[in-house]
């Protein structure tokens, strides 16, 4: 583990284990301190979890012999082994292998009643623990290397009769090489039409997950062999269909789990191909694999023309996965942009305040200054788009030019400057126009203001693929095209926080002030009714910006009631006890529902953080189930579809509004705007 980590971790339970003095809380309080620490220690695997409860038994019975505590205090032994107690050792306790997490627990319930935790003889505790490894794991090892670490977990399922539930033991993968965990998926396959609950999260797992340790094209190629193999759990010409089968499983549900990534892909385009026409010559002479073929037509029917039809060897296309294979580091670019996609475009109006506009690929110039020249209320005609390089080069946009997205380079911003009588370009003095904007927000109904930002965001949110959060955390380069959709939301809830203090900010006269962080707080309030967490997170926090929260005169004139409501509306982004009062109130709405998502990605990241993605050259297959399983939280909270109901008059105004914001993006300028308005006393 990494310092941080340990360090974080282990001030969690310092004052408990050490036995300091420490000030007198509640029951209710410790019991959600404890949560808070399991739900922590959830995002940590078996083994980070011994080597933390180790710890934390070490540190405490160094404290208490060098505190030289009273002999008639109670003494436990941590040991996981049958040893004789000493009859003044005071009270002896084992701790069992239940769970990982209830070892420490229980080091914690111990240090808090004043037990010492002594360590038992090193030999004795290696050889129980190696004892209890045999028992609860299994190692596959070939030439004398271990290939594939399986766990013993009880496992529940339905029982014939009816009621009842039939409790037995099966093996979870815990690490193993590429290979072998593909092996044993396709092995744990069932064939029935619903799988049971460990082998469909297992499968899901590992589509999920495999670009971690593997590339598409070794995945292509090892299906095929699984597929062609002679031989099947070591018997030839045994259950070869039912290999097959399970083979074609497990791409059906790659490709229902990838939809349209999965066809821009050199490699799966050409898997796809070989496989169909491998299908196609099989089910002569295996003929229980034409309803498999029928749903694979059926599955392949948006891919057929670009992997039969349309398929050329000779084409090359850039591919859609993005690998990301520590071993190999061998990453891919994504395929060429539809016209029909959608991009956000920063046109600034002056050196730190922008329009965000949000344009198709194949919005032309003059379409983009259309919006720009609405939002600021200025006449088109007199107005010009130009482009500024790093190193202050100007080149004025064309009407018709197309594909601005692309023509920029990453350190180029386009400005909207205007044009003069001898036709020369100038650009708007900060604050100069600004200040004269009217404050359009307050005659808008704040309720359909709230669903006009969660239609926007939910639209974002609706098209990011949850590979895209995998891809986010382990690559090193960080954000880009791969990512596109995620950087798109997230950019959203940085450009709402920015909105707000911005609104507020240009809004000179202290009464319109007043009404517009009421306006402000009843949007989030509906935000949060609409289940929209993430535009409810960046008005929360654009309220309470520096620049904003020093506004003394105007939030002494806010009502009691506004008050107390935003007081509440705040208690949600409360970041104590890992934000559990988000986590709460969030596991009590139905979908569907928008998150927090830098909150979601931090999870994430602490799982990918806190535990080796490698173990002994073999793939940390438990790290990536806890990763695919916070991951699958955009799934549940994309199980229904969101539609807001509005008025088409109503809703073109509104949307026009909510999706070209006008913000200043410079904290200094919101800082010297705040002290105009409301000067330093």
């Amino acid at each position: 583990m990494y310092v941080w980590e340990w360090q974080f971790l282990w001030e969690s339970w310092h004052r408990e284990a050490v036995g300091l003095s420490a000030p007198i809380v509640s029951h209710q309080k410790m019991e959600d301190s404890e949560e808070s620490s399991d739900e922590i220690l959830a995002r940590l695997t078996s083994a980070v979890q011994r080597e933390l409860a180790a710890v934390i038994a070490l540190k405490a019975r160094k404290s208490a012999v060098e505190r030289n505590e009273d002999n008639n205090d109670k003494h436990v032994t941590v040991t996981e082994s049958e040893g004789v107690p000493d009859p003044q050792a005071g009270v002896m306790c084992k701790l069992q292998e239940k769970d990982d997490i209830g070892r420490i627990e229980l080091v914690q319930k111990l240090a808090r009643e004043n037990c010492q935790c002594l360590q038992t003889d090193k030999k004795e505790q290696e050889k129980s623990e190696h004892q209890d490894d045999e028992v609860t794991t299994v190692q596959v090892k070939e030439q004398d290397q271990n290939v594939l670490v399986l766990k013993k977990v009880q496992s529940c399922r339905p029982a014939p009769q009816a009621g009842s539930v039939e409790s037995d033991w099966r093996y979870v993968v815990v690490s193993g090489t590429p290979e072998k965990i593909l092996e044993h998926l396709l092995n744990d396959l069932h064939l029935e039409e619903v799988q049971d609950k460990e082998t469909e999260t297992l499968l899901d797992d590992f589509l999920l997950t495999y670009t971690v340790f593997m590339t598409t094209d070794d995945l292509c190629q090892a299906l095929l062999r699984h597929y062609s193999a002679k031989k099947f759990q070591g018997k030839e010409n045994s259950d070869v269909p039912c290999r097959k089968r399970k083979v074609l499983h497990l791409v059906s549900q790659w490709i229902a789990l990838y939809k349209d990534w999965l066809h821009e892909d050199e490699h799966s385009k050409m898997f796809l191909k070989t496989i169909y026409r491998n299908v196609l010559d099989d089910v002569y002479e295996y003929p229980i694999l034409e309803k498999e073929l029928k749903e694979f037509q059926k599955i392949l029917g948006m891919h057929r023309r670009h992997t039969v039809d349309e398929y050329s060897p000779q084409r090359k296309n850039k591919a859609l996965f993005h690998q990301f294979s520590l071993k190999e580091n061998w990453l891919q670019h994504r395929g060429t942009v539809t016209e029909t996609e959608e991009f956000f475009c920063h046109v600034y109006v002056t050196e730190h305040s922008y329009v965000s506009v949000k344009a198709k690929v194949s919005s032309t110039a003059q379409e983009i200054l259309k919006v720009v020249a609405e939002k600021i209320q200025h006449a088109e005609e007199d107005l010009a788009l130009v482009t500024v390089s790093f190193s202050g080069e100007k080149h004025e946009l064309q009407p018709n030019d197309l594909d601005i997205s692309k023509s920029l380079d990453a350190s180029d911003r386009i400005f909207v400057y205007r044009k003069d009588l001898a036709d020369t370009l100038n650009p708007f003095a900060d604050n100069e126009e600004s200040q004269q904007r009217s404050v359009r927000i307050l005659g808008m109904n704040t309720w359909d203001l709230a669903l006009e930002l969660m239609n926007f965001d939910w639209s974002l949110f609706n098209s990011i693929h949850e590979q895209e959060l995998i891809y986010f955390t382990f690559s090193r380069q960080g954000g880009g095209e791969h990512t596109m959709n995620l950087s798109f939301l997230l950019q959203r809830c940085n450009e709402v926080q920015l909105w707000v203090a911005t609104e507020i900010l240009l809004c000179s006269q202290l009464g319109k002030r007043v009404q517009l962080v009421k306006k402000f707080i009843k949007i989030a309030a509906h935000c949060k009714a609409q289940r929209n967490l993430n535009s409810f997170f960046a008005i929360v926090m654009g309220l309470n910006t520096a620049s904003v929260s020093r506004l003394s005169q105007t939030w002494e004139k806010i009502p009691g009631k506004f008050k107390k409501l935003f007081s509440e509306l705040e208690s949600l982004t409360d970041p104590s006890l890992n934000h559990k009062a988000y986590r709460d109130a969030f596991k009590k709405m139905k979908p569907p529902k928008i998150p927090f998502m830098p909150l979601l990605l931090k999870d994430v990241t602490f799982i990918h953080e806190g535990n080796k993605t490698f173990l002994d050259n073999l793939v940390n297959f438990e790290k990536l189930h806890m990763i695919a399983d916070t991951v699958r939280t955009l799934r549940h909270c994309r199980t229904n579809q969101f539609g807001g109901d509005m008025s088409p008059k109503e809703h073109q105004e509104l949307k026009s509004y909510v999706n070209h914001l006008y913000v200043i993006d410079s904290q200094q300028s919101l800082f010297e705007l705040s002290h105009r308005i409301e000067p330093r006393v």
